[in-house]
């Protein structure tokens, strides 16, 4: 038998022919273990257990909770606020769009229109995928039909997050395109189809007070839209766009990473100065993003700042994750050279 996450030669886990998982960590004290109902369908999908068996060979006996089981929950908690992001994306991308695009939005520029929306639901997906193949999933299970539909869904989402990257950047193109806006009386603009740049992605209906405050500044149209700005507001806007761009491309680079990783692990290839190695490269990136996130809290943007937090925590788990991984075939083989 392969030593794997799950078990192993003289390894205190073990697998037999209906047990492909982790025994006491995964062993929730909740009525319905939703992960063990998960990984069942996972091996239905591999063909290691019927659909009749699915009941029968996951009960079991429920532990109290402990410290590995409060730090699950906190994981799980996490994964969970993160798919609200999602929500919350949607909501501030909607209105965004409808002042941006207008009648013009159709589905060839969807993804530019609602790119923080698609980027997070594409990256919950695959931060999914990541937990199951590196904490949940055994190496012995993870092949055939299962694997193939891992591999599926995590095109799909790269496609999605590629493309996302791309609305980024034409996002910041849009704000970045600006032409000098000349008019004698702003207020009269109010309770047209004009509105003003509050904030990146933040487009409000010109009022009175607004209006005021904008008069005699110099103005900057965007585009061929009907949003106006001030000098101040579109540059804040153009840094809040640069910093979306490097944010989405370094976070690439770090799951590009971590795919190799993975990838390297699955064949039993990773050695720990790879690991020592991968470290550090990554941990540049992070030092990038933790930058990106200090940025947007300093902005006052909490729903950027918070979604970023979220994603370093998420990310920190998975790196544990393969860190565990990582240890656990390390010390297997190191008990089967013993024997």
């Amino acid at each position: 038998m392969l030593p794997g996450r799950f078990g192993g030669v003289n390894s205190p886990i073990k697998l037999n022919s209906t047990n492909y998982w982790r025994n006491s960590p995964y062993d929730w004290p909740v009525p319905v273990d939703i992960w063990r109902w998960l990984l069942s369908l996972c091996h239905c999908a591999a063909g290691k257990i019927s659909p009749a068996n699915m009941t029968s060979t996951y009960s079991g006996q429920f532990k109290k909770p402990n410290s590995e089981t409060v730090f699950r929950i906190f994981k799980y908690l996490i994964y969970c606020l993160l798919a609200w992001n999602i929500f919350l994306f949607f909501k501030v991308d909607l209105v965004a769009s409808a002042q941006t695009f207008g009648n013009k939005l159709s589905w060839r520029n969807i993804v530019e229109a609602y790119s923080a929306t698609i980027d997070t639901l594409a990256w919950v997906l695959l931060l999914l995928l990541f937990e199951l193949e590196t904490a949940v999933v055994s190496d012995q299970i993870l092949q055939g039909k299962l694997k193939w539909l891992f591999a599926g869904i995590r095109v799909v989402c790269y496609f999605f997050i590629i493309y996302a990257f791309y609305g980024y950047w034409v996002k910041y193109g849009l704000v970045t395109d600006l032409s000098l806006f000349s008019v004698e009386d702003i207020c009269r603009l109010v309770g047209t189809d004009f509105s003003y740049v509050e904030d990146l992605d933040e487009y409000l209906p010109l009022s009175g007070s607004v209006c005021l405050s904008m008069q005699g500044q110099e103005l900057f149209r965007l585009g061929d839209t009907n949003i106006i700005g001030t000098a101040a507001a579109t540059s804040a806007a153009i840094k809040l766009a640069i910093t979306d761009v490097i944010n989405a491309g370094d976070w690439l680079v770090i799951v590009i990473l971590l795919e190799v990783e993975v990838y390297l692990q699955l064949k039993d290839q990773l050695t720990d100065r790879m690991l020592f190695a991968g470290k550090y490269i990554k941990g540049f990136f992070y030092l990038i993003l933790f930058g990106a996130a200090g940025y947007w809290g300093w902005k006052g943007d909490f729903l950027e700042f918070w979604d970023a937090f979220l994603w370093l925590v998420a990310f920190i788990f998975i790196e544990l994750n393969i860190f565990q991984w990582h240890e656990k075939v390390e010390e297997a083989e190191l008990a089967r050279s013993l024997d």
